[in-house]
């Protein structure tokens, strides 16, 4: 006690009040600044469209007391009725323009199309060898998959593709969907395919969010014995892990909401260009990500807690680029195919174009990333193909597996090209909106192969999206790969 009492008679009472005044006026300063740089920040985000704040009634939720794929798709055309009187019809001329996809006759309006792509469709056949439920991925619609959908078609497959809720419309569907509502849209799809193909094989097809979509009904179907236990699972860009901020990104959008900012409840505002796949994102959008990925971990924490299983899990095939700024490549290695049990699961991973350039332009920290998934990205329990240019003398690619060359392949990268993207892997180079300068004639906008230069400040679109690589030259030897794996 004497030790306080000294130290309180060596400070002077005057200091003790000057320095509580100094902490509170710099306290106040800190605050004022942090406002005048929010209000700033909000000033700067692009304006909200009518597609950002409409909010569409009759969307698919759980509670829409819909269990069967017709009544889906009944309240799928009310859906989209309700789209184009609160929308299409009320889209301000300030707003309009000729590759506005809300704007009507633009060339980015989706009804150019010969067919809805951003609905759930169903391509049956006659006496089908199998089924294929096609499952899209976060922001995108059913067109992502529309060529695997029309390939399986032509082999004897009864194919079903199902639109995600808050999809297909507009972005601000996105702001209140959960995953829970996507993973009910997939008993749907999958209890479809079953009324139809009885006990025939099915398989489930997942682009990027889809993937967990597919895992989670799986895990969920080993256990409860009512539900069609798929025969395969077919992942293209899988979505197993994001970024770790995006569990604390939620905040953002719950803060916007509650002081009436509902900018805050976007990470991108952007113009909405494209005709199948929202440009906009909304923060809910990466935390349902985040939350799906993060239930397929619980749920494989549970299967390998069992030790005995009576059914077992389906094989798993997987194509993805070793460079993918959406998803974390790493997570698909250690967090799904490291985890698998032991069966006949192939990983495939597309090398960057190591011809290109040298690798002169390839940032350092992007080729040790390419380095260490090459080197840790196998393992006793699956098979991992590298499709690489690495070892060619010519630079064709060649199918590498436990650092040997396996095979020849008759490909070779296009010039200009340095990689694959998580957008191209499941688009053919023939698709007319992303494909390249040779696809077939588009009824609209075109997208894959894009050549516009100048100042990159000018243009509203993005030098990183135009950039993008949106179509894959090596998709004929995916669909090679998806027709051997199904036996077809």
């Amino acid at each position: 006690m004497s030790i306080f009492d000294s130290y309180w008679i060596k400070v002077p009472w005057w200091s003790l009040r000057k320095a509580t005044y100094l902490i509170i006026i710099s306290l106040l300063g800190v605050l004022i600044i942090g406002v005048v740089a929010f209000i700033l920040y909000m000033k700067s985000l692009p304006s909200l469209s009518t597609w950002h704040s409409t909010e569409l009634k009759n969307e698919f939720t759980t509670h829409s007391n819909i269990e069967d794929f017709d009544a889906y798709v009944a309240l799928e055309n009310k859906l989209f009725q309700e789209l184009d009187s609160e929308v299409y019809d009320k889209v301000l001329k300030t707003e309009q323009n000729s590759v506005n996809r809300y704007t009507k006759n633009s060339f980015s309006n989706p009804k150019r199309w010969s067919k809805a792509w951003n609905r759930s469709f169903e391509l049956p056949v006659e006496d089908p060898k199998m089924g294929v439920l096609l499952l899209h991925g976060m922001s995108d619609s059913p067109y992502s998959l529309h060529a695997q959908a029309k390939y399986l078609q032509k082999q004897g497959v009864w194919v079903v593709a199902m639109r995600m809720p808050g999809h297909g419309t507009i972005p601000s569907g996105l702001t209140g969907i959960k995953w829970q509502d996507m993973a009910a849209v997939v008993k749907i799809g999958m209890e479809r395919l079953s009324q139809k193909l009885g006990d025939k094989p099915i398989h489930i097809m997942g682009y990027s969010t889809g993937a967990p979509l597919a895992l989670n009904y799986t895990f969920t179907a080993l256990k409860d014995h009512t539900l069609t236990l798929p025969s395969s699972l077919i992942f293209y860009s899988p979505a197993i892990g994001v970024s770790k901020a995006a569990s604390f990104a939620v905040w953002q959008s719950r803060i916007g909401h509650f002081f009436n900012l509902p900018k805050l409840e976007w990470n991108s505002i952007a113009p909405e260009y494209d005709p199948f796949k929202y440009n906009s994102f909304a923060v809910n959008a990466g935390d349902q990500v985040y939350r799906i990925c993060k239930e397929v971990q619980k749920q494989f924490d549970d299967y390998h807690k069992e030790t005995k299983h009576t059914k077992e899990f389906p094989p798993v095939l997987s194509f993805q680029s070793i460079i993918d700024n959406t998803v974390s490549v790493s997570d698909t290695v250690n967090h799904l195919y490291k985890r698998l049990p032991k069966g006949d699961h192939t990983l495939v991973l597309f090398d960057i174009n190591n011809h290109f350039s040298s690798n002169l332009l390839v940032k350092e920290k992007v080729s040790n990333t390419i380095q260490d998934l090459k080197e840790n990205s196998g393992a006793s329990n699956y098979q991992f193909d590298l499709i690489s240019d690495i070892n060619s003398t010519n630079g064709t690619l060649q199918l590498i597996r436990n650092n040997k060359v396996v095979k020849d392949l008759s490909y070779i990268w296009p010039k200009s090209l340095f990689s694959l993207s998580h957008l191209a892997m499941p688009i053919p180079n023939t698709d007319p909106l992303y494909g390249d300068k040779n696809a077939a004639k588009s009824p609209g906008i075109k997208l894959g192969h894009l050549a516009i230069y100048g100042e990159s400040s000018v243009l509203e679109i993005s030098p990183s999206a135009i950039l993008r690589q949106r179509w894959n030259p090596f998709h004929a030897y995916t669909k090679e790969r998806v027709l051997t794996f199904l036996g077809l």
